[in-house]
């Protein structure tokens, strides 16, 4: 009889502990979301580059903030992403950028003529990112496989562009001719932490201001990098 009393103790303990650890996953499951903390290192190419116009060096960028998700569906293993961060990003090429009279001239850099040791610009950004989010995670399982696709607006706060050369030195700040507003398509692909990131820019970094031997200087942004999610 005891031992009929022991097992039955037994058994009603442990249903009701499993009920309980049912109960605690549901429950973590309905509150279960990938809010985010992002950094993301990339390196920054140019497209649309006029005749004679390169890049040289390393150009990177290093953007870093917070994106909230947004489960749609029962497993939340698929989500809307909606953020907000900031962005630098330089690169070095061969447009010299002066300012004439009061008026910023752009120019082809002749290396022939002129030893440059230094000619880049940068910019600096508030983006916010919209995401679609698809991955196999679960609650309780943190390596996983995403794929991340989006949409990225920047308002561009401060810009700035560094000539240095055997004829001279300048350095220039918040010139007027960058796009205020800058965007692209971008994705994150990968498993675990790290993760391949790509920006695909949609519009000029410049706007028609900005000419280069009478024609506008149609510049822009991609960026493909590694980008790392902090819970």
């Amino acid at each position: 009889m005891k031992i009929f009393l022991l097992g039955l103790i037994t058994l009603v303990g442990s249903t009701c502990y499993s009920q309980n650890e049912d109960r605690d996953k549901s429950e973590l499951y309905k509150k279960y979301r990938e809010d985010q903390f992002y950094i993301s290192v990339t390196y920054n190419l140019l497209n649309n580059k006029p005749k004679d116009v390169n890049q040289n060096g390393f150009s990177s960028g290093f953007h870093f903030g917070f994106i909230r998700d947004m489960p749609i569906n029962e497993r939340r293993n698929k989500a809307f992403g909606l953020g907000l961060g900031l962005s630098t990003n330089s690169y070095n090429q061969n447009i010299s950028i002066l300012e004439t009279n009061g008026d910023f001239v752009y120019e082809v850099i002749n290396g022939s003529e002129i030893n440059v040791s230094k000619n880049k610009f940068t910019t600096y950004l508030v983006e916010v990112p919209l995401e679609y989010r698809w991955r196999t995670s679960t609650a309780t399982d943190y390596n996983f496989w995403r794929i991340y696709s989006g949409f990225k607006f920047g308002y561009l706060f401060y810009n700035s562009s560094k000539f240095k050369s055997d004829i001279g030195n300048e350095r220039l700040s918040n010139i007027d001719a960058f796009n205020k507003l800058q965007y692209g398509l971008t994705l994150g692909v990968g498993y675990g932490t790290w993760n391949f990131h790509m920006y695909y820019g949609l519009n000029s970094i410049f706007d028609d201001s900005a000419k280069l031997e009478g024609n506008s200087i149609d510049l822009s942004s991609f960026k493909i990098g590694l980008i790392f999610y902090i819970l």
